[in-house]
C-alpha cells in the first residue's frame, strides 16, 4: 500500500550562539594540529552577552593564543557591530585550560595503558548514515536547511542585504511518499536583522529570493513559508541567548534522519571517536550505499575506553537492499581508532571547515570522497 509522511530538519548559521563556540572551539584544535599532529585537544566554549568562557583539557608541544583565536574567529562570523553586547574586540575572554588527564592519556597513547594499541578516548557509541535520496547522499531535508542558512550567510557577507545579521535558523519540511522525497511543503526562515527594516521587506527577500534559488529543483509554488515569525528579531546572537559548545549534534549530523550517539564532535581532537569514529562511520555508510547493497545504510560502532578493537559493528540497511552481503562488506573496514585516523587522514588542521552546515554531505572532506 502506498504511503505518506512529512519529515523536518533544521539548520542554523554560523551566527547562531551555540555554533560561535563549536566554531571557536574548532579554530582553537586546528591552531594547534597545525603545530602538533599529535596534540590531545577536548575544547570546550560557552558564549554570554559581553564574555567567552575557553575550557578543557589540552596537552600539545604547540604554543597557540586562546583569546586571539577567539576573536578572529568571531570577526570571521561577523560580530563587529558597534553597540552590541558581544564583539570581537571587546569580548571579555575567561580562560579556564587544564593538561589532559594522564589516565586518559596512557589509554589513548600507543605503547601505554593495558594494551599496545592506540585505545579509544572513551567509551561510547557512534553512528554514520547515508542514502541515496540526494547526490552528498544525505537526507534531503537537513542538505536543503543547511542551504537556506549557508546561501544567507554568504549573502550578508558579500553585503548583498544590508540589514541583516549572523544569527539565523532554517527549517525544512519535506513529503515522502514510500519513502522517497516528493515535495516540499514547508519552509521556515528566522534572521536576526537591523532595527531599521520592515517585516514586509525581510519577508520579500526570503519569500521570493533566498528560498526559491536555494530549493533550486525542490521549489514550488505551493510551499508555505514563515518568516521571522514572532515578527521581529533584532536582538540575537550572544548578546541576546547563551552558546554553548556541542549542543546542535542532530543539526551537525542527519537532520533526525540518523541516529546520533550523543557525543558532540566540535573541540575534539580525532582520537576521540565521538568525532572520528562518527566520521567513519558516515564513510562506511556511504560506501555501502554507493557500492548499491541499499538505498539508505546506518552504520554503528561501540567502544570501551582504551581499548583499540570496537566492542560492536552493526549494520541496518532498513529493508532497502542485501543485509546480509552489506554486514560483510562493512567487515573489511578496520575500526580501530589509529586505522581510522590513517584512513581519513584526521591529524591534519581541517575541523574549522566542518563546524558548519553539517559535519557531512561537504565535498573535498576525507569521509565524503
Amino acid at each position: 500500500m502506498s504511503y505518506q509522511y512529512t519529515f523536518t530538519s533544521e539548520s542554523v548559521s554560523e551566527g547562531h550562539p551555540d555554533k560561535v563556540c563549536d566554531f571557536i572551539a574548532d579554530s582553537i584544535l586546528d591552531a594547534y594540529l597545525a603545530q602538533d599532529p599529535k596534540s590531545r585537544v577536548a575544547c570546550e566554549v560557552l558564549v554570554k552577552e559581553n564574555t567567552v568562557v575557553i575550557a578543557g583539557e589540552i596537552s600539545s608541544d604547540g604554543k597557540v593564543d586562546h583569546e586571539e583565536i577567539a576573536r578572529e574567529a568571531i570577526r570571521q562570523i561577523g560580530y563587529t557591530h558597534d553597540g552590541e553586547a558581544f564583539h570581537a574586540d571587546t569580548v571579555n575572554i575567561i580562560q579556564l585550560v587544564t593538561k589532559q588527564s594522564a589516565e586518559i592519556s596512557q589509554g589513548v597513547t600507543e605503547g601505554e595503558g593495558l594494551h599496545a594499541e592506540q585505545g579509544a578516548g572513551d567509551q561510547g557509541i557512534m553512528f554514520g548514515y547515508a542514502t541515496n535520496e540526494t547526490p552528498e547522499l544525505m537526507p534531503l531535508p537537513i542538505s536543503l536547511a543547511h542551504r537556506l542558512a549557508y546561501n544567507l550567510a554568504q549573502i550578508r557577507k558579500q553585503g548583498e542585504v544590508s540589514w541583516l545579521r549572523p544569527d539565523v535558523k532554517t527549517q525544512v519540511s519535506v513529503v515522502y511518499e514510500n519513502e522517497k522525497p516528493v515535495r516540499v511543503s514547508d519552509v521556515l526562515v528566522s534572521t536576526q536583522h537591523t532595527e531599521a527594516v520592515e517585516h514586509d521587506e525581510i519577508l520579500q527577500f526570503i519569500s521570493q529570493q533566498l528560498i526559491p534559488s536555494s530549493l533550486g529543483e525542490w521549489y514550488n509554488d505551493e510551499i508555505k513559508v514563515q518568516v521571522n515569525p514572532t515578527g521581529k528579531f533584532v536582538h540575537g546572537g550572544p548578546s541576546a541567548d547563551c552558546g554553548v559548545t556541542g549542543r546542535k549534534i542532530i543539526v551537525d549530523t542527519y537532520g533526525g534522519a540518523g541516529r546520533h550517539g550523543g557525543g558532540a564532535f566540535s573541540g575534539k581532537d580525532p582520537s576521540k571517536v565521538d568525532r572520528s569514529g562518527a566520521y567513519f562511520c558516515r564513510y562506511v555508510a556511504r560506501e555501502v550505499v554507493k557500492a548499491g547493497l541499499a538505498d539508505k545504510a546506518e552504520i554503528q560502532v561501540s567502544y570501551a575506553i582504551g581499548v583499540a578493537e570496537p566492542v560492536s559493528v552493526k549494520v541496518d540497511t532498513f529493508g532497502t537492499g542485501d543485509e546480509q552481503a552489506a554486514c560483510d562488506f562493512v567487515k573489511k573496514f578496520d575500526f580501530r581508532p589509529a586505522a581510522i585516523i590513517e584512513t581519513l587522514e584526521l591529524l591534519q588542521p581541517i575541523y574549522r571547515q566542518t563546524t558548519n552546515y553539517g559535519h557531512f554531505g561537504k565535498a573535498g572532506l576525507s569521509w565524503e570522497r
